[in-house]
């Protein structure tokens, strides 16, 4: 059985560190892209960055793009999402989610979600 589970939520404060992390177990993901997306009070889930897991190549929305710093821990099968100096609109709920490419990327497994909130 597949599992994602993401931590590291909570409150933090503006100005700190926050980092989310997802521990993957249940399968061998080695062929798959890890991503994670984020969902603000009010909006739509979106697409934040991915990382192929078994090169560690990297993507990000342009939205975020030197905002968030995504990366994985292969021997903990754990993928992480850093971002320094977060400001309260970075409050969300951030989602991890595993994904095949198969003409295009289908995200095929997701985790809970972590709450996130940046207190100013």
């Amino acid at each position: 059985q597949v599992q994602l589970v993401e931590s590291g939520g909570g409150l933090v404060q503006a100005g700190g560190s926050l980092r989310v992390s997802c521990a993957a177990s249940g399968r061998t993901f080695s062929s798959y892209y890890m991503g994670w997306f984020l969902q603000a009070p009010g909006k739509e889930r979106e697409f934040v960055a991915r990382i192929k897991w078994s090169s560690g190549s990297t993507y990000y929305a342009d939205s975020v793009k030197g905002r968030f710093t995504i990366s994985r821990d292969n021997v903990k099968n754990t993928v992480y999402l850093q971002r320094d100096s977060p400001k309260p609109e970075d409050t969300a709920v951030y989602y991890c989610a595993a994904g095949l490419l198969v003409g295009v990327l289908r995200w095929d497994y997701w985790g809970q979600g972590s709450q996130v909130t940046v207190s100013s």
